[in-house]
């Protein structure tokens, strides 16, 4: 096996530099415990932005998905399989809405409301083709397409990708009274991030989603919550508008839905939205496959079974009254809900998080000054306990 140097350099060789990752090669996971080659063990604090929710190789995911691997993988949506049934059924009870359009990756996911809710504009609010508008938050982050980075307001994320694609307007996340401003008549829909991730889990003020929800039925506009990262029991709910008992119009999912196995992810909305496409207008070759189904049917059957929603808002609740004891003057804020936590500090938190890793815990900075603390829901409190004791340790000054 090589070294966890020859590894990183290999890599760097042949891959394009797109990514810095950490300096932590990973190489086996179980729970919430992953090794480098050399066999240093590390608490995984990332869970791979929320995707790891059920841990590393849950054993019953892995066995639905041996099971499935040895029976069939792909058809395409050319031809029906028997696994798509049963995921979209599950799937529309989970989230309460009539329909699904399963895709990959959460990227393509946001795409699909994307094209959802221009189309819905057109067909039925009735703004002119080409003049539908969708209003975002800035600081947001929903993927890396080309129309995805038109709307952020990162600028190393679109940098040199212009032409952008046109039709979004951009307002202060966590504001009402801005959306309430933003709407025009070609208006069609608000995409919004319950807790904002790649910005430093930000939380929005309380009642703010309840606001939302009101004015855009008021102004007959579709809600899109991107519920990639925050949904499936991240936040201490199924889906983190919950907290608000906030219903949108469209879910966009990913992430957790593939139980760390594989890209799964789907939007859920009621047919009046969905039964705006018809056969060709919009598809994915691997969208709906009955290896992604087989796995994301599992998961959610253990998502219910096991009250994961519970467990993360219990063990967040510990985790954040843990890190609130932790005394260090850098610190500006502990933030979150669940197991979805940020750590803000008034400096530049890469030398903890160098720290961190040193000492056996797996955690990344964002927006240079906030580390995230998302370990999988299913990590013990014994193993929580360890993990805080180095972090503890890490972040005291």
């Amino acid at each position: 096996m090589l070294t966890s140097k020859e590894i990183i350099a290999k890599t760097e060789k042949y891959g394009t530099n797109n990514y810095h990752p950490k300096e932590v090669v990973i190489v086996s996971g179980r729970g919430a415990v992953v090794k480098n080659p050399e066999g240093k063990e590390y608490f995984d604090m990332l869970s791979a932005y929320s995707a790891l929710n059920f841990g590393h190789c849950h054993p019953e995911l892995v066995r639905a998905a041996k099971e499935q691997l040895d029976k069939l993988t792909l058809t395409s949506r050319a031809f029906h399989n028997e696994v798509l049934c049963d995921f979209c059924e599950k799937l529309s009870a989970l989230t309460g809405k009539e329909k699904i359009l399963p895709m990959n990756s959460g990227a393509e996911a946001v795409e699909t409301a994307l094209k959802t809710a221009r189309r819905w504009g057109n067909y039925v609010k009735g703004v002119p083709n080409g003049r539908q508008e969708i209003i975002v938050c800035a600081n947001n982050f929903h993927g890396r397409t080309i129309t995805i980075v038109s709307m952020s307001t990162d600028d190393s994320a679109k940098r040199g990708f212009g032409p952008y694609t046109p039709g979004f307007r951009t307002i202060p996340y966590g504001d009402a009274d801005a959306l309430e401003k933003a709407i025009t008549p070609d208006t069609v829909a608000f995409l919004v991030e319950p807790i904002q991730g790649e910005a430093g889990i930000i939380v929005p003020p309380a009642g703010y989603l309840k606001k939302v929800r009101e004015i855009c039925s008021r102004h007959n506009i579709l809600m899109i919550a991107d519920e990639v990262q925050t949904g499936f029991a991240r936040t201490g709910k199924m889906f983190a508008c919950m907290h608000e008992n906030v219903v949108p119009d469209i879910y966009v999912m990913g992430k957790a839905l593939g139980g760390g196995i594989l890209p799964v992810s789907a939007i859920a909305a009621d047919a009046d939205i969905l039964n705006v496409f018809e056969p060709g207008s919009h598809g994915s070759t691997f969208g709906g496959n009955p290896f992604a189904c087989a796995v994301g049917l599992k998961a959610m059957e253990i998502l219910v079974r096991d009250n994961y929603p519970a467990m993360a808002e219990e063990k967040g609740n510990y985790f954040i009254t843990k890190l609130r004891q932790i005394k260090n003057p850098e610190i500006v804020e502990i933030r979150g809900k669940g197991l979805l936590i940020g750590v803000e500090f008034s400096c530049s938190a890469a030398g903890y998080v160098k720290k961190l890793i040193e000492n056996g815990v797996l955690a990344k900075e964002t927006h240079e000054k906030t580390i995230r603390f998302a370990p999988p829901v299913i990590i013990s409190y014994e193993q929580m306990d360890q993990a805080l004791a180095i972090i503890t340790d890490s972040l005291t000054k």
